[in-house]
């Protein structure tokens, strides 16, 4: 039975929901579950976690913990990676030093300069976990959770060349909603999505031979359905077609909707004031990083209670364990994964990546081929991949002046600073971030 390897356990949630759905696979009751994380009392509580959900099943299933990436990683199949280099302490800063110069990202983990700078920090670790891989686990599958995952799987693919595809949800979670939203059963839905990770459009979305496009502007016009998703129905009724990622993100990667506080906090957030989105704490800035910092606490206040219930007997929609599944036993599905280009999006940068559907069983992952998508869509996802490519030649190169321009080129930042703002931005920044950015020599920032 496969080894499969989790790095960065200590994303608790997510690991309890991964490894739940693992081990309500038949196929993958036996597996070893390696669990790493550098946090010794996160990476405790995610094995008492898994542990009870073995013991809940009744499988056989071997779990272990390691604080040694390379002696989790020995022997894997499959290695999943959902950690989150820098922590909250970086985190607060890719939010906090941007805001000063009047940049107002609400989540800022896969565009923005906190999108840039999270990919920095996390594409150097990456690709020492392929070095141990390469040594340790040659035959295994790099299944990457971790944000921002156009530039971080780039950057993987550019320098290493290492299987892998990047999983992400919005794509399901986007079509279960307009399924919802036109009231067809989501079992009689079939799609065709594609573009970059938050950044991909509904291009069909049929019921059979149906056409339900007709349905879903005629539901974008409902007050309630405006309500629950206000940006990307503006984003359809403008570029013509659905984008997968929610209001909060998409807002993020253009120029249009936070060009000040004084917009973000008066004009965009009412649009947001649906509850059912209350979690996000509507659209102000670092709603995402206080909503971390919640349910950080507010999970371990309730632990034990949380160890101690099933997670559910019925998997998620998270690609993870079924593309785990087809592989071991060759019984194909089909998943929208984020991949290289190669010629798959014709009108999009050969080897820049993206997001299109795949099909995978016994040989692996193989994508499909898309062809040109409508050519308004590839000129919006063209001005969030030249930011992505900048990321991966700083990255990689050890280049800081390729830092500047991936902001420099950033929409939202341009939106809204002056080029001599950006420079003394992202000067800031490299300096409060010295310390989780090993691939440059810098030097600490003139007063």
């Amino acid at each position: 039975m496969p080894k499969i390897t989790f790095i960065g356990a200590g994303s608790l949630v997510f690991t309890r929901r991964l490894c739940n759905d693992i081990l309500l696979s038949p196929a993958l009751k036996d597996s070893t579950i390696s669990l790493m994380d550098l946090d010794p009392k996160r990476l405790r509580q995610a094995q008492e976690i898994v542990q009870g959900i073995v013991e809940r099943r009744g499988v056989s299933a071997r779990v272990e913990a390691t604080t040694d990436r390379r002696q989790a990683v020995t022997g894997a199949d499959y290695v999943v990676t959902t950690f989150q280099q820098g922590g909250l302490d970086a985190y607060k800063l890719d939010i906090e030093i941007p805001q000063k110069y009047g940049v107002e990202q609400c989540v800022g983990d896969t565009l923005g300069p906190g999108g840039v700078f999270r990919s920095l920090r996390t594409i150097p670790v990456l690709l020492e976990l392929v070095q141990d891989m390469a040594e340790v686990a040659p035959d295994a599958l790099l299944l990457n959770y971790v944000n921002p995952m156009a530039a971080n799987c780039w950057a993987v693919d550019a320098a290493t060349g290492w299987p892998h595809i990047g999983l992400c949800h919005s794509v399901q979670g986007t079509s279960e909603m307009l399924a919802r939203w036109i009231n067809v059963p989501y079992d009689e839905i079939n799609f065709l999505c594609a573009g970059i990770n938050h950044q991909a459009f509904f291009l069909e979305f049929r019921r059979g031979k149906e056409d339900l496009y007709p349905q879903i502007w005629e539901a974008i016009g409902r007050p309630e359905v405006k309500a629950e998703e206000p940006v990307r129905i503006e984003l359809m009724e403008h570029f013509g077609y659905f984008v997968t990622e929610s209001s909060g993100h998409a807002s993020e990667y253009s120029p249009y909707f936070r060009k000040s506080a004084q917009m973000v906090n008066e004009a965009l957030v009412p649009r947001f004031s649906d509850p059912r989105n209350s979690w996000f704490d509507s659209a102000r800035t670092g709603g995402y990083y206080r909503h971390c910092i919640e349910r950080l606490g507010k999970f371990q206040e309730e632990f034990d209670e949380i160890r101690n219930t099933d997670p559910g007997a019925e998997r998620s929609h998270e690609y993870g364990s079924w593309i785990i599944e087809a592989v071991e036993t060759n019984n194909p599905i089909r998943v929208n994964g984020n991949v290289p280009n190669t010629g798959l999006i014709t009108n999009l940068p050969e080897g820049c990546c993206v997001e299109v559907t795949c099909l995978v069983d016994a040989n692996g992952v193989q994508p499909t081929f898309v062809g040109a998508i409508p050519t308004q869509l590839a000129a919006l996802n063209r001005t969030n991949i030249n930011v992505q490519e900048l990321i991966v030649e700083a990255a990689l190169s050890g280049d800081t002046d390729a830092v500047h321009h991936a902001v420099m080129l950033d929409p939202l930042t341009a939106a809204v600073c002056t080029l001599p703002q950006i420079r003394a931005m992202v000067n800031e920044m490299l300096d409060a971030q010295a310390r989780w950015l090993p691939q440059f020599e810098l030097e600490p920032v003139m007063a």
